[in-house]
């Protein structure tokens, strides 16, 4: 004989399950008589759905309906043994279906039935819904005609349930396609949805619906669109599985449909996709995407259909900003001051030695720019260097391969400083101009880019007239009895003025640089290659997007930095003494022409991207090999908290077992009706539970 539902025994999660229960229990009973506490109907709630739980899909209030599974006595109280005895329906494995089958009451037979089921459903369920035929043949099919209705098993229930919302969409479509002709509207199919599924679905995906009949040639949509859709939306874990691998495969982490169906067939065996369904999965994933082509997308894209908890990437970062600030604070309560000090040496530490890596991978260009940049064709006699290849075969057969990096030492001494207060200032400034939602308007991000540049000439000025002076008097090294002079007799000889010759020119060069530089470079590691809260670059991505931002910055700013090294160099005997910046760029133009304003552009460009993005991917280098003493954990917290979507916020916060299956145990019994038991939830009025959006009493 087959075993009953109610004779099946019950397994506790492990030996600590009963001690956590009666502790739960005890926080939220409010109520004691003779000597006993009770929960009330708010209590359950409050005990199951903690109020720090996303409530966007199903609202709190409708937890409620889980009160009647554990309120065995129907006396509007559950003690700690009905606690304890939903508790362990909770724990089972298929505690999804099992308590959607127990809010309809089960004989002692195991057995639903049906006169009890249509009782409970129609008491239950939204006046307003789109009517359901119980009486149709599907239902037959499960329950018996009417006349000979019979009651359901627990297995025969929850195949019902698991067909019941295909049935709901095609007698929803028959019930709006008045006229027969197989079409409905956009608002239709739209209400169709919402009221079936609105608690599986991302909210970017319900705000879309209309656009369906997109892919139609009319302006209406067909059934075979709605099972289409319903189809996608009901293999959504398979789909989330064939998209993970298809773009793990992919050269640049997006698919095209081919892929996707190409990566479906070596996936599954029996879980075809029409092609409609193809179509319809690219069409919402590709609505608002970032990507250039709709042909080609990326997991990101797909997210906004696959996660039922997707958020936009605006709201998602709210949470994330706000949970690293909480993070920061706590961290500063408990951190001492002596600890905060040594990670900001910490910190400086390895942006000195970054900076003074991509300074000395790029140097060799940087002499060879300075001195292009110097030569002058109006001096009488052949020009020393023909182009920059010239000048570098000359450096190395005058000087010597240690010749490339005459000046170099004053470069590494001011690394640290010019890295330091470039990127604070930057990052202070976006921070002060950031609004509440997180969001920085372009022209502020130019804003703090360009106040970077300025404040950074204060430690480069003096370090670049220096460097620039040792670069170039290598050049008449073999020719001539010129001395060779020290940094220190080049600061002596300046002095404290003399080292700021040139500064407005640096001012010129520098602040549209970093105006241009660090808004380019934002945009580029969030819009080009995806970065965001939870996900970090990779070293040549981060490698890439700073040589990208570099090329415009370094020469649209190139005639600022001729001007600045003209200013900057000695003058020798027969060469034009620059008295300012407009002196010097007039008599540039009137003497070499316009295009000595550009020269040695492109060696900047080589020498300045590089440099940025050398920079860059050293010191996350050198942040993953040293990292701060005692800071690890701090970090990985920090990454996990800022993280956004469901994914991410599954790391930094973990939903508790008992909360999850309710809500699984809620979504089977929402099948039945989206506002199933919202009218008639029996919380005191008045009553606003914490973590409830809208009026304080259920509607």
């Amino acid at each position: 004989m087959a075993t009953t539902l109610a004779s099946k025994p019950f397994t506790l999660w492990g030996g600590d399950a009963h001690l956590n229960t009666k502790q739960t229990f005890e926080k939220h009973a409010s109520l004691e008589k003779n000597g006993e506490k009770y929960m009330t109907q708010m209590d359950f709630v409050n005990a199951i759905a903690p109020d720090d739980e996303d409530y966007r899909k199903i609202p709190r209030e409708q937890f409620a309906l889980l009160f009647r599974i554990a309120d065995r006595s129907r006396t509007g109280l559950v003690n700690h043994h009905d606690f304890h005895y939903f508790q362990s329906l909770l724990s089972k494995a298929d505690a999804d279906y099992e308590i959607a089958f127990r809010f309809f009451e089960p004989g002692p037979d195991g057995k639903v039935d049906y006169h009890k089921f249509r009782e409970l459903y129609d008491k239950y369920k939204s006046s307003d819904a789109i009517p359901f035929n119980w009486d149709c043949n599907w239902a037959s099919l499960y329950i018996g005609e009417k006349k000979s209705r019979h009651s359901m098993t627990y297995h025969q229930f929850g195949q019902m349930l698991r067909g019941l919302q295909g049935e709901r969409i095609r007698q929803a479509f028959h019930y709006f396609d008045k006229d027969g002709d197989g079409y409905i509207e956009p608002r239709e199919f739209q209400r169709i949805i919402i009221e079936t599924a609105k608690h599986k679905l991302s909210d970017n995906l319900l705000e879309n619906l209309h656009t369906l009949c997109d892919l139609s040639p009319g302006a209406k949509i067909s059934y075979s669109d709605v099972r289409a859709f319903h189809n996608v939306c009901r293999e959504m874990d398979v789909i989330d599985r064939i998209v993970q691998n298809a773009c793990t495969k992919s050269h640049d982490g997006k698919i095209s449909k081919e892929d996707f169906l190409n990566e479906s067939a070596l996936t599954t065996r029996f879980s075809l996709f029409s092609p409609m369904e193809v179509d319809i999965l690219f069409h919402f994933a590709g609505i608002n995407s970032d990507a250039t082509s709709a042909a080609r997308l990326g997991l990101d894209d797909f997210s906004r259909v696959i996660d039922p908890a997707w958020e936009e990437p605006l709201e998602a970062q709210i949470r994330g900003v706000a949970a690293i600030h909480k993070l920061k604070e706590k961290t500063t309560e408990s951190g001492s001051f002596l600890t905060q000090i040594l990670e900001s040496v910490h910190h400086f530490a390895l942006g000195a030695v970054a900076g003074g890596i991509g300074a000395t991978v790029v140097y060799p260009i940087d002499l060879v720019k300075t001195r292009m940049q110097n030569q002058r064709s109006a001096v009488v006699g052949q020009l020393m260097y023909k182009n920059s290849l010239d000048c570098f075969r000359k450096v190395i057969r005058n000087e010597g391969a240690i010749g490339l990096y005459s000046g170099l030492g004053p470069q590494l001494i001011g690394v640290a400083p010019e890295k330091a207060i470039k990127l604070t200032v930057n990052d202070l400034v976006r921070g002060k101009a950031m609004d509440d939602n997180g969001n920085i308007a372009l022209r502020m991000e130019i804003l703090a880019g360009a106040m970077a540049g300025g404040c950074q000439v204060v430690f480069t000025n003096p370090l670049e007239i220096v460097k620039i002076r040792l670069q170039i008097q290598g050049e008449l090294a073999k020719t001539s009895d010129v001395p060779r002079r020290s940094a220190a007799w080049i600061v002596r000889n300046l002095g404290l003025l003399g080292l700021y010759k040139g500064a407005s020119a640096c001012l010129l060069r520098d602040i549209p640089f970093s105006a241009i530089y660090f808004p380019t470079y934002a945009h580029l590691k969030k819009d080009y290659f995806g970065e965001r809260p939870g996900k970090t670059l990779s070293i040549p991505q981060l490698l890439m997007a700073g040589a990208i931002a570099g090329m415009p910055a370094a020469y649209l700013t190139t005639p600022a930095d001729v001007i600045k090294t003209r200013l900057q160099a000695e003058s020798r005997k027969g060469q034009t003494h620059y008295r300012n910046i407009h002196h010097a760029a007039t008599t540039i133009v009137r003497e070499e022409g316009f295009k000595a304003l550009f020269k040695g552009g492109p060696a900047r460009i080589l020498r300045s991207s590089p440099q940025f993005g050398c920079t860059l991917a050293a010191y996350e280098f050198l942040q993953r090999l040293l990292p701060m003493p005692g800071s690890t954990a701090h970090s990985e917290s920090a990454l996990q908290i800022s993280a956004a979507g469901e994914e991410d916020r599954k790391k930094s916060h973990v939903p508790s077992l008992p909360y999850l299956r309710s809500k699984n145990a809620l979504k089977m019994i929402l099948d039945l009706d989206e506002n199933f038991g919202r009218r008639a939830m029996t919380i005191p009025q008045g009553i606003r539970l914490p973590g409830m959006a809208g009026a304080s009493t259920p509607q």
